[in-house]
């Protein structure tokens, strides 16, 4: 775990609306609203709909940081496919109920700003609240906060923060399912998740542990449990490397579709996009799932940063 850069409060300047500085905007796309940022170091579009980071570019590089299918879908209600989606309040199928959304609500219940800053340094923060809908108060029925700042500059990081407000512990299970940009599946290794434990989906939930890097050729989706170590994304093809790290999260999620699942994803894109995603995903899920006590919060923070060679 190697984060580098701290959260500051307060910020220096605040709104409840939208944003008043020039590098962050509030546009429309389809009837979704979402915040483009634009500062020095970075450009940045993060929907309102699921707090969900569509695009972040830092001005070093040519190449978009995530993946954001062609073929995504601007619908209210709707996940956006690509960029950074929530999953919350569970990871994965809901735990009783199959009708429930998969991988949580988060991603598609508005949410609103809180405040919005230009920092000193160059970089542009936000905090986002997630709104009470009745899917809300249906699907998960104590009381609770649930927010994300987001601070945006040449690195990306997030911190969504939930606070128990009921009388009684509850359990989550979250992740930052996020969608990384790669010149070619194969042409990308994983490293940071060796010797670690991990659940194989597309082996029917076999575990094993894991030898040496990660790399990809068919589909692969697997839960890398009691993982809180940095994980470098390597892309020979883009001359670049990842680095995710991240803190209050023990659970690494990896994903990569393949040619004969994406048949089944019309959101996908052309038929060989899938190609150029992988998603790497902090989490906690599984027996990594977190326990929140009354009145106390949990953190979860992810920092995305590049390093080119």
């Amino acid at each position: 775990m190697t984060l580098t850069h701290t959260s500051i409060l307060p910020y220096p300047h605040t709104t409840n609306s939208a944003p008043t500085n020039d590098a962050c905007q509030i546009k429309d796309k389809n009837g979704l609203a979402y915040i483009e940022i634009d500062n020095r170091h970075a450009t940045a579009k993060i929907a309102l709909q699921g707090a969900h980071i569509m695009h972040w570019q830092p001005k070093s590089t040519d190449q978009p940081v995530f993946w954001l299918s062609s073929n995504a879908r601007y619908i209210a209600g709707r996940s956006i496919r690509g960029g950074v989606p929530i999953c919350w309040p569970w990871f994965g199928a809901h735990p009783t109920d199959s009708s429930y959304c998969p991988h949580g609500f988060a991603r598609v219940i508005p949410w609103k700003m809180i405040k919005s800053c230009r920092m000193p340094n160059g970089t542009t923060r936000i905090l986002l609240e997630m709104t009470q809908t009745e899917i809300t108060k249906k699907q998960l029925s104590y009381p609770y906060k649930l927010t994300l700042e987001i601070t945006v500059g040449n690195y990306l990081r997030l911190e969504i923060t939930t606070t128990n407000l009921a009388d009684h512990p509850f359990m989550i299970g979250e992740a930052y399912h996020t969608y990384f940009n790669v010149s070619d599946v194969q042409n990308t290794q994983i490293t940071g998740l060796e010797n670690l434990v991990y659940s194989d989906k597309v082996e029917g939930y076999v575990r094993n542990v894991q030898h040496g890097p990660l790399q990809f050729n068919g589909e692969f989706d697997r839960v890398y449990l009691n993982s809180d170590e940095d994980c470098i994304i390597r892309d020979s093809g883009f001359n670049r490397a990842i680095r995710v790290s991240k803190s209050g999260s023990k659970t690494t999620v990896v994903w990569s579709p393949g040619a004969e699942k994406v048949t089944q994803m019309p959101d996908m894109g052309a038929p060989n996009e899938w190609r150029k995603m992988l998603c790497v995903e902090s989490a906690n899920a599984m027996e990594n799932s977190v326990i929140i006590f009354p009145r106390e919060s949990h953190t979860m923070v992810t920092e995305y940063s590049l390093e080119l060679f």
